[in-house]
């Protein structure tokens, strides 16, 4: 069979690769018998690996309950997952809505910063990557991806992660929201320091702007603690989640302090499939197991062990410019584009990374990766970057 990815996603074409049949855990499973080591999880989601025994069982339970619920009414299955979702959320963010995606998290959040603002416009941060749908779209800096939609949403002001200067000119009094990732993962696995967002939440409280962090990609354990900005000394207002909350079944959601919550009427917003029984079911599969099995913590351990594998396998190689990156959540920045380099891990080694950008080959493996396939991920790395 000769079948390579589609659409707008970051995958390298895998010309020759078969479909894939069946996966369990970090292995994908072909049609024609082979066996691929999946240092993606599927762009994140399959945060417990794939096809986890808790995340199969509750959503097969689940169907044979209720799949749908009519608007407006809970079920028990959301209300479980709703209740310990404010358990788990830091600071004041005590009420939570349910989406199907990460770029409807971000949508909504736009929405709640204007209703309670009354200002439209929007600061992000250069390199960032918020999602597809228009206004998100506005939001994410990769001019590639924004320029064939334009016109889209005349909101938004981007600024250099760091440069402090810049963030205080932008806040201005038209703008009611800030917006960034604490580790931008489509531009490069870049950390952005605690520092920079201290600083931006405290100009962000002077000015009456909502303090808004997108944690899709970094949420649920990514990055060693349930969310990241937990290690930063920053609250947010808003927080956008999405990917590893389902464990690979769609579902979204923003997080969302009182004062928000003051400031939403009845009817300003809604999602059809969202809070729907099958999604939330395999939600709170998923939030128990990172709880009971301390996955976050286990998740920094052997996020560690593999930035130092990384580094150790790469010193000394004249492509490569930097190991860096926050937990599973890693990015090895070369000095030429990656594309050759991950589309050989797929065809010779039989391992699927990503990019993050042209130059960076990033690793999002399930939190439950053990240390053998990490080992085969950075040999393989290592050998097709010699």
């Amino acid at each position: 069979m000769d079948i390579e990815q589609q659409g707008a996603g970051s995958w390298i074409p895998r010309r020759g690769t078969p479909p894939i049949s069946r996966a369990s855990g970090c292995i994908l499973y072909d049609v024609d018998g082979g066996e691929w080591l999946d240092m993606t999880a599927a762009f994140g989601v399959a945060c417990l690996g794939h096809c986890h025994p808790a995340v199969v069982k509750a959503v097969q339970d689940q169907a044979a309950r209720v799949m749908a619920s009519p608007i407006g009414l809970y079920t028990e299955t959301r209300a479980e997952l709703l209740s310990k979702l404010v358990e788990l959320l830091p600071g004041k963010l005590e009420h939570v809505f349910l989406c199907n995606s990460g770029t409807e998290a971000i949508e909504a959040g736009i929405k709640f910063a204007r209703l309670q603002t009354g200002r439209r416009g929007v600061v992000s941060l250069k390199g960032s990557f918020h999602g597809r749908t228009l206004g998100a779209l506005s939001s994410t800096w990769n001019p590639k991806i924004r320029k064939p939609f334009e016109p889209i949403l005349d909101i938004n002001t981007f600024v250099t992660p760091g440069d402090l200067e810049a963030l205080d000119a932008a806040l201005t009094e038209d703008v009611g929201l800030f917006l960034a990732e604490p580790v931008q993962g489509e531009g490069g696995v870049n950390v952005v320091e605690a520092e920079y967002l201290q600083a931006a939440e405290k100009l962000c409280r002077e000015r009456g702007v909502v303090f808004m962090l997108d944690e899709i990609q970094t949420g649920f354990g990514r990055t060693g603690t349930m969310f990241t900005h937990e290690a930063l000394g920053v609250e947010p207002d808003l927080m956008a989640m999405a990917k590893g909350l389902g464990g690979g079944f769609p579902i979204g959601g923003l997080a969302y302090s009182g004062s928000i919550h003051e400031a939403l009427k009845p009817g300003v917003h809604g999602s059809t499939y969202g809070g729907n029984p099958l999604a939330c079911a395999a939600a709170l599969a998923v939030v128990e197991t990172l709880v009971a099995e301390k996955i976050p913590a286990r998740a920094a351990e052997m996020g560690a062990l593999a930035k130092a594998k990384l580094e150790a396998a790469l010193e000394g190689n004249p492509k490569v410019r930097e190991v860096r990156g926050k937990g599973l959540m890693l990015g090895v920045e070369l000095r030429e584009k990656s594309a050759p380099y991950l589309a050989a891990l797929t065809k010779d080694h039989q391992v699927i990374a990503l990019n993050a950008g042209q130059t960076v080959l990033r690793m999002l493996p399930s939190l439950t990766v053990t240390e053998d396939e990490l080992d085969r991920a950075v040999a393989a790395i290592a050998t097709v970057l010699s």
